[in-house]
């Protein structure tokens, strides 16, 4: 259950968040997207959900609604939603610093096409000035961080953590400097343009 409105951290069970469908839950985090400015991203299991195809998060919240026993399947109207609401990444004035490992590229959702799709997609993201994409080699030698959970930093004031069960949403400013020491250091992994792209083309052909 949620902690008390003076606590520095709230920790919100998924089974409550979604109890009237996964769509009304896509929808809640527009306020939180229009009011940030920065947007710190890493994930080592799937695609950040702003560069999630349709047909990707379709596939990523059927699972969802499985897991999580739903009465109904909203999935493709949830999935919509998220594209509709990941439209902000073409606003002026924000930026995106997305970071994912490369075995994200791996973890097949949705089928060959959809993961296709998705991948073909990710190679446009240079395209997009807003958006910083970087990829941690699976051979990266002397990693400085292992793989971590799902986080979502929004500026400098809140720190999103998804777990299994739960959302932990963190703002005390010692915790998030610690998020923030971590996300660089991930960061610092990564590679960016030509050599990411070469990964994402390597995922691709083995598609085929």
């Amino acid at each position: 259950m949620p902690q008390s409105p003076n606590s520095e951290s709230t920790y919100t069970e998924w089974r409550h968040k979604v109890r009237d469908g996964l769509t009304p839950l896509q929808k809640s985090l527009i306020p939180r997207f229009q009011e940030t400015q920065l947007f710190r991203i890493y994930s080592s299991t799937l695609m950040p959900g702003l560069l999630q195809t349709e047909g990707y998060a379709a596939a990523v919240l059927h699972r969802v609604g499985d897991f999580q026993e739903l009465p109904f399947d909203d999935s493709v109207e949830a999935a919509r939603a998220r594209v509709e609401r990941s439209r902000i990444i073409h606003e002026p004035d924000r930026h995106f610093v997305l970071l994912i490992e490369e075995s994200v590229l791996y973890h097949q959702l949705g089928g060959t096409e959809v993961m296709a799709a998705q991948l073909e997609y990710l190679l446009t993201t240079d395209a997009l000035p807003s958006v910083s994409l970087g990829i941690i080699p699976m051979a990266t030698r002397e990693r400085v961080q292992w793989p971590r959970e799902t986080l979502h930093m929004y500026d400098d004031n809140l720190v999103s953590i998804e777990l299994v069960s739960a959302k932990v949403d963190i703002t005390r400013p010692s915790e998030i400097a610690l998020y923030l020491k971590m996300f660089e250091q991930l960061r610092s992994m990564a590679v960016y343009g030509a050599e990411a792209k070469a990964l994402i083309q390597k995922a691709l052909e083995g598609l085929r």
